[in-house]
C-alpha cells in the first residue's frame, strides 16, 4: 500500500522563537550584570602590598569629587542659567557618588547616571547659549568617564557592555526628542569615548586578573614540586632500604631451613615451626620483589652493587679531594654497633654534603666528623666560604640536597640541623639513634657488608 506525501516522516520544526529566546536570555542577563556587583565591596588595590598604594583611590577619588562638585555647579548656573538651588542638587547628584569609586562603582553608576539624565531634561528647558553643550556639558561628560573607567577596572565585560548600551541607548533617546536648536554632539561623543575608556580599564583589569592567577599558579607549581620532589627522595631511600631488609630477611630464611640440620634433638612442633618461620620469610621476599617493582622507575635497572656505609666514606673523601676539594676525615675508630639504616643513611648524608659543596662553594676546605656519643650518631660537614668565584666543579648532584638529608634522619628517628655560617661557610650535623651497648643491633654492618644481596639478586 503506498503511503501519500502527507504521511511521511519529518522532522521537528525550528522553533519560531529561537530569536525571541536568545534575546530574552540576553536581555536577562544584561540586567543582572547591572543590578548584580561582579565584586564584594573591597577598595581597588586592597591587596597592594604597601600602604600607600592601598590609600591612592581613596586620595584619587576624593580629588575627584573636591574637583567636580563645585565646577559642574559653576558651569550649570554661569553658562546655562541654571537656578542655584537646582544647580547645587544636580551638581552634588552627579559628582559626589564619585566618591564610591574606589569601592561600588556599580552602585555609584545607578545614581550618577540618572542624575546625569535629570541634569540633561533640566537644562532642556534652559535657552540654548552661545557655548552649549546638551545633554552632556563638559564636567558631566569627563566625570562620566572617570566612572566608566571605574567600572571597567572593576566588573565584568557582561556588566561594561551593559552600562555602555544604556549610556548609549539614553543619548539616542535625548538626541530624539531634541529640539532642532540644540547642538547634540555629546550624546555621540559620550558612547565613543566611553567605549575607549570601557576597552582600557577591561584590558587593565583583565591583564591585573591573569597576573594574580599566573603567581598562583606558580605558587600551586611549587608547592607541587615541592612535594614532588619530596616523594621522589623517599621513593629512592624506600629503594635503597630495600636492599638492606631483603638481607635481613634472608638470613631469617637461610637460618630457619637450617636449623633442622644445626640443631639436634629438634622435637617436631620445633621442626614445623622453623619451617613455618622460613616459608613466612620466603612470602615475604617475595612481596618485596613486587614492592620494589612498584618503586621503581619505568625503563631504569636496579643498583646491582652493595649499598655503601661508614666503611666507605675514606674512599668517597679520597674521590671528592681528587675533584679538587679540600677535604679532612675524622672518624671515631669504634663506632660500636651502628644499624643498617643509619649505617647507610650517615654516608648518604655526608655525599650528599660533600656534593653541595663542590656545588656551591668549589675549593672550600671542608671537615667530615663522624662520632658516637650519649647512645647517638653524630655526623658533622662544616665547609668554609669558597676562596674566590668559580664555576661549579660538579652539574649533578645525588639526590635532592637538604630535602634527602631531612628526610633520612627523619627515617632513623634523629635530628637534622643546617645552615649559614658567620665566615659565609656551611654546617651539617646530624645525629640518628643507635642502639644500647648490651643490646647488638641485628643486620650491623659487620654481618651484612659481605652477604648483603643486591635489589637485582631478590
Amino acid at each position: 500500500m503506498a503511503t501519500s506525501p502527507s504521511s511521511s516522516p519529518a522532522g521537528p520544526p525550528p522553533p519560531a522563537d529561537g530569536l525571541l529566546s536568545a534575546a530574552r536570555r540576553n536581555l536577562r542577563e544584561l540586567a543582572h550584570g547591572l543590578s548584580h556587583a561582579s565584586h564584594p565591596s573591597t577598595p581597588l588595590l586592597a591587596d597592594a602590598p604597601k600602604q600607600w598604594q592601598r590609600l591612592l583611590p581613596y586620595v584619587v577619588v576624593l580629588a575627584l569629587a573636591a574637583t567636580f562638585i563645585p565646577v559642574t555647579i559653576t558651569v550649570l548656573t554661569s553658562q546655562y542659567g541654571v537656578p542655584g538651588a537646582v544647580a547645587g542638587a544636580l551638581g552634588v547628584a552627579q559628582a559626589a557618588p564619585l566618591l564610591m569609586l574606589a569601592h561600588r562603582p556599580l552602585q555609584a553608576w545607578w545614581i550618577i547616571f540618572p542624575a546625569d539624565i535629570v541634569g540633561a531634561l533640566v537644562l532642556l528647558t534652559r535657552d540654548p547659549g552661545r557655548l552649549d553643550v546638551w545633554p552632556w556639558p563638559p564636567p558631566t561628560l569627563i566625570a562620566y568617564l572617570f566612572l566608566l573607567l571605574a567600572l571597567g577596572l572593576r566588573e565584568t565585560r557582561r556588566t561594561v557592555v551593559a552600562v555602555w548600551a544604556a549610556t548609549a541607548a539614553a543619548g539616542a533617546v535625548l538626541h530624539l526628542i531634541a529640539p532642532s536648536d540644540r547642538a547634540t554632539g555629546s550624546a555621540l561623543l559620550l558612547p565613543i569615548l566611553g567605549a575607549v575608556v570601557l576597552v582600557i580599564g577591561a584590558a587593565v583589569r583583565e591583564r591585573g586578573e591573569a597576573t594574580r592567577r599566573l603567581a598562583e599558579q606558580e605558587t600551586i607549581s611549587e608547592a607541587e614540586r615541592a612535594q614532588r620532589t619530596l616523594l621522589e627522595e623517599r621513593t629512592r631511600i624506600a629503594r635503597e632500604l630495600h636492599d638492606v631488609v631483603a638481607h635481613h630477611m634472608s638470613v631469617i630464611t637461610v637460618q630457619a631451613d637450617s636449623a633442622p640440620y644445626r640443631i639436634s634433638g629438634l622435637s617436631e612442633p620445633a621442626r614445623e615451626e622453623f619451617a613455618s618461620i622460613a616459608a613466612a620469610a620466603r612470602e615475604s621476599l617475595g612481596e618485596m620483589r613486587r614492592l620494589l617493582s612498584v618503586l621503581r622507575s619505568d625503563g631504569t635497572e636496579g643498583d646491582r652493587a652493595p649499598q655503601p656505609g661508614l666503611d666507605r666514606l675514606q674512599q668517597l673523601v679520597e674521590a671528592t679531594v681528587r675533584a679538587g676539594l679540600p677535604v679532612t676525615l675524622s672518624r671515631a675508630a669504634d663506632l660500636g654497633e651502628v644499624p643498617s639504616a643509619v649505617d647507610l643513611s650517615a654516608y648518604r648524608i655526608v655525599q650528599e654534603a660533600l656534593a653541595n659543596v663542590v656545588r656551591h662553594a668549589p675549593g672550600a676546605r671542608t671537615q667530615v666528623s663522624v662520632r658516637a656519643a650519649a647512645g647517638h650518631l653524630n655526623v658533622l660537614v662544616v665547609n668554609g666560604p669558597a676562596p674566590k668565584p668559580a664555576s661549579p666543579l660538579e652539574s649533578a648532584g645525588t639526590g635532592h640536597g637538604l630535602v634527602g638529608m631531612r628526610e633520612r634522619v627523619r627515617l632513623t628517628g634523629g635530628t637534622l640541623d643546617t645552615g649559614p655560617l658567620p665566615d659565609g661557610g656551611f654546617r651539617v650535623a646530624a645525629r640518628m639513634p643507635l642502639p644500647p651497648a648490651d643490646a647488638p643491633a641485628a643486620g650491623s654492618p659487620s654481618d651484612s657488608r659481605s652477604v648483603q644481596p643486591s635489589s637485582e639478586d631478590l
